[in-house]
């Protein structure tokens, strides 16, 4: 066999490198490539040069005190309470009506309480009766209940059970508190009786001041000659006094009745509860509501319904009228005459 010989290409050693190494730098191909053009000066001088590196830097030790004290501010400010707007009072609202002379002999001869007369049986009862109410209505404003736990509803199932007279006893043994006066509101607009059971003249009244909000109901508040008494009547008979009642200038009225005067106590004498809605109506806007119960007439269902009617109210009490004998045997008023 024969020996072949390898051929040297042209300008190229015979040994040395690949083929294809060979051939690129025999043939030249490496001038075929396309080299890029040369960058301008002016350009180069234009490109903006990259910015150095950003080196960690360690943190700067504070000083022990003053980060102590950044503490301490920081402590104090959670610590602190947020800083509460103190509503300003509401300016009382003051009565201004004409002090009328009540009848004392037409409240003896019905029976009522006299002021600056004798100690009665019926005085000591109401005595009693009215320190419960005030105990709870002095409850109910710690209870943040408002205006309403100023004002008392006097109320019955049927009509002759002894509201009228429960709501006036009760507001003259109140007026002779020391601390408190008394609102006495005849809110009975289809029979109202208040003004002539003391002896007052008519005028202006509730309704007015709900049908006519340029009427102040403080206006129409008359004045008597027995200290802490005060009477608001019943005013304009109207078919729709219910209707007025349950609307939203209602509450703006009884409101502006207390307003500035949280020992102004404010009783409304109002219709049964089963013969007419206003005292439905009432029972809305008052802290507490006082059923009488006539000992000898009031029947229990009539009782357990008007009681239902009024439950917009979330205390309802009962008071037991006219009863001819004590459990207990006690006779009220009688120790003030005892002699021995």
């Amino acid at each position: 066999m024969t020996e072949h010989t390898r051929i040297p290409l042209p300008g190229k050693a015979a040994s040395g490198g690949s083929l294809i190494e060979r051939a690129t730098g025999g043939l030249d191909l490496n001038s075929l490539i396309a080299r890029p053009a040369p960058i301008p000066a002016d350009v180069v001088s234009r490109i903006r040069k990259p910015a150095p590196p950003v080196v960690d830097q360690p943190p700067v030790a504070q000083a022990p005190q003053a980060h102590a004290a950044v503490e301490a501010s920081e402590q104090v400010a959670e610590a602190a309470p947020a800083p509460q707007l103190i509503p300003e009072p509401l300016e009382r609202t003051e009565f201004h009506g004409t002090h009328h002379p009540v009848d004392r002999d037409r409240l003896r001869d019905q029976g009522l309480i006299v002021p600056e007369g004798t100690v009665t049986a019926s005085l000591e009862e109401f005595r009693i009766v009215k320190r419960q109410l005030l105990l709870q209505c002095a409850d109910l404003r710690r209870q943040n209940a408002g205006p309403s736990a100023q004002r008392l509803l006097i109320s019955s199932p049927h009509p002759g059970e002894g509201k009228t007279y429960c709501a006036l006893n009760l507001a003259l043994s109140i007026a002779a508190e020391k601390e408190s006066e008394v609102l006495l509101v005849d809110a009975d607009f289809a029979k109202p009786s208040i003004l002539s059971a003391l002896g007052l003249p008519g005028g202006p009244g509730l309704m007015d001041a709900l049908m006519d909000e340029s009427v102040d109901v403080s206006d129409c508040v008359l004045g008597t000659d027995i200290p802490g008494l005060w009477v608001l009547p019943a005013g304009d008979t109207s078919n729709t006094d219910s209707e007025y009642l349950s609307s939203s200038r209602t509450r703006r009225v009884l409101d502006r009745l207390t307003q500035g005067a949280p020992n102004r106590v404010v009783i409304f004498d109002s219709p049964p509860a089963l013969a007419a809605s206003p005292a439905a109506e009432l029972a809305k806007y008052v802290g507490q509501a006082v059923v009488i119960v006539r000992a000898d007439s009031t029947g229990q269902g009539a009782l357990e319904d008007a009681i239902s009617l009024l439950n917009g109210c979330p205390n309802v009490q009962l008071l037991l009228n006219a009863a001819q004998f004590s459990p207990s045997g006690r006779r009220f008023g009688t120790y003030y005459g005892y002699k021995g």
